[in-house]
């Protein structure tokens, strides 16, 4: 079969748009489990203050009929503090590209503008994993919120060199141990499980790295499950969503954000995020011929009592 003459066929067309799918596929991830899973609070001023409190250790308490009663020695509460940060990202679109026919949007500043506010959620979890101590920041320098690392001291396992816990009150960082990384394993988990225990906390949550999640699935008696699929058909499957253990049962959730070479065991409701100002998309003044537009966040974060809490720190990381 051949064309018949003089035949105006697609090769010979101008102007043809491109076939570019009208779907743009990000991969990229959006997962913020840490800020996900704590609870929320407002803050009210730039330095969110509160106060934690503990229980006396248990005594002999037995008294005669008749006695005269002694007040016992009260200790005061332990007030603590950490600084909002402010979280900033903006995006500039010339006002051209609001005539142009894109694929995938409509339009391109709405498109970016969303795009940034997801990074930023991912800015915020780094933050709240990062071991960074906080500051209160000054006409030259920003504010910074303490980490979850600057709050551990309790029940911690670490390196036994230079690895050292911080004060607990967010004013500095963890000392990271730079001589000899421990391997993550079942024993120093189980250890730190134990300590939370008898500290009277619960703790649900489990954060770490994919490398230590893989670690993890070496604990006793929770991988290598063999399940028959369909007939002829066996799969190996490795599972650790739920690990129980005689401090009580937790979840592994594996988190992009945290370092690899810490650990955190979580219990959830001992953490705040509390927010001075929520998630706002403002346009910015028109500068020039084009359209601006800036995601703004500004928050901190809260330890509740971080003897409800540990971590496993100072891990081998390859």
């Amino acid at each position: 079969m051949a064309q018949p003459s003089n035949t105006f066929d697609s090769y010979d067309a101008v102007g043809i748009r491109e076939d570019l799918s009208d779907v743009i596929t990000n991969i990229s991830p959006e997962e913020t489990p840490f800020h996900t899973k704590s609870a929320k609070t407002r803050a009210r001023n730039t330095l969110h203050e509160w106060q934690t409190d503990s229980l006396r250790a248990s005594a002999a308490n037995a008294h005669i009929e008749g006695d005269a009663t002694t007040a016992e020695a009260r200790s005061a509460t332990t007030r603590l503090g950490n600084y909002t940060q402010i979280f900033k990202n903006a995006v500039v679109v010339p006002d051209t590209d609001e005539g142009l026919d894109k694929a995938g949007r409509a339009r391109e500043i709405a498109y970016q503008t969303l795009k940034i506010a997801k990074e930023q959620k991912l800015d915020i979890e780094k933050a709240l994993f990062d071991n960074n101590a906080r500051a209160a920041g000054n006409s030259t320098t920003a504010r910074e919120l303490a980490g979850a690392p600057a709050w551990l001291t309790s029940n911690t396992d670490f390196g036994a060199n230079e690895g050292a816990d911080p004060t607990g009150d967010g004013t500095n960082a963890r000392t990271d141990e730079t001589t000899t990384l421990i391997a993550f394993d079942q024993d120093r988990f189980d250890g730190v499980m134990q300590s939370i225990w008898e500290n009277g906390g619960n703790p649900d949550t489990v954060y770490l790295s994919a490398f230590q999640m893989n670690k993890a699935l070496a604990f006793t008696g929770n991988n290598n499950q063999r399940s028959a699929v369909q007939a002829g058909d066996e799969r190996v499957i490795k599972s650790l969503a739920v690990y129980v253990t005689p401090w009580g049962t937790i979840e592994f959730m594996p988190s992009r954000e945290n370092r690899s070479r810490d650990v955190f065991i979580m219990q959830d409701d001992m953490w705040e995020v509390a927010t001075l100002r929520p998630t706002k998309n403002v346009a910015l003044a028109k500068t020039g011929d084009n359209t601006t537009r800036q995601v703004v966040t500004e928050l901190t974060l809260v330890c509740k009592n971080e003897a409800a809490n540990g971590g496993v720190f100072d891990n081998t990381t390859s």
